[in-house]
């Protein structure tokens, strides 16, 4: 598993194998998230990333929020309440020396409670397939105030999410068993 875009391009990540059952570990593979990436710099729904501050929930891996961080990114916060996640995480971020613009979080994403700090621009969950826990973890974002209007969300799954009130669909990709849906929060959502 590589970085595929920007400034940490070609960044080989921590061996992750075919992921970990288990511990629900299932990276994103390099095909799969270079085709998000294209979708969100080259979407007609303008490019989020610039600048933007990340929240990344179940990160497994840390790939997706680095991959906006090597993009242009501001700020990336990774959430997982995994043992095995969180030390890959960690040192992927050392890796990318990412340490100083980096939060890793152990927090139950589809509990996170009320937002104390500064809003997301752009939201990544990668959830264990087919268990209702990015529904969960949506809602628990949006409630908790976590998300900016405006805010994007890229959420992968194995079959079309329901979306919650507040978001828009704004584009829909399967890769294999993967479903991939960016929506967008809207004002006041």
């Amino acid at each position: 598993m590589r970085i595929v875009g920007g400034n940490f391009r070609g960044l080989k990540l921590a061996d992750v194998g075919e992921g970990d059952a288990r511990a629900h570990l299932r990276p994103t593979t390099d095909r799969v998230r270079e085709s998000i990436f294209n979708l969100l710099i080259n979407g007609s729904f303008g490019n989020p990333i610039p600048g933007a501050r990340v929240l990344d929930l179940f990160a497994g891996t840390g790939a997706l929020g680095l991959e906006a961080l090597s993009r242009g990114a501001a700020r990336l916060s990774l959430v997982d309440d995994g043992t095995a996640a969180r030390a890959l995480i960690r040192a992927n971020v050392e890796r990318a020396r990412a340490l100083g613009v980096s939060d890793i979080w152990r927090r139950d994403a589809t509990r996170l409670g009320p937002n104390r700090g500064p809003t997301y621009d752009l939201l990544f969950l990668d959830p264990p397939y087919g268990k209702g826990l990015g529904e969960r973890a949506v809602a628990s974002a949006i409630e908790g105030g976590w998300l900016s209007d405006g805010a994007v969300v890229v959420w992968e799954e194995s079959r079309p999410p329901l979306l919650p009130a507040g978001l828009v669909q704004l584009d829909q990709r399967r890769y294999g068993d993967t479903v991939v849906t960016i929506a967008r929060m809207v004002a006041g959502g």
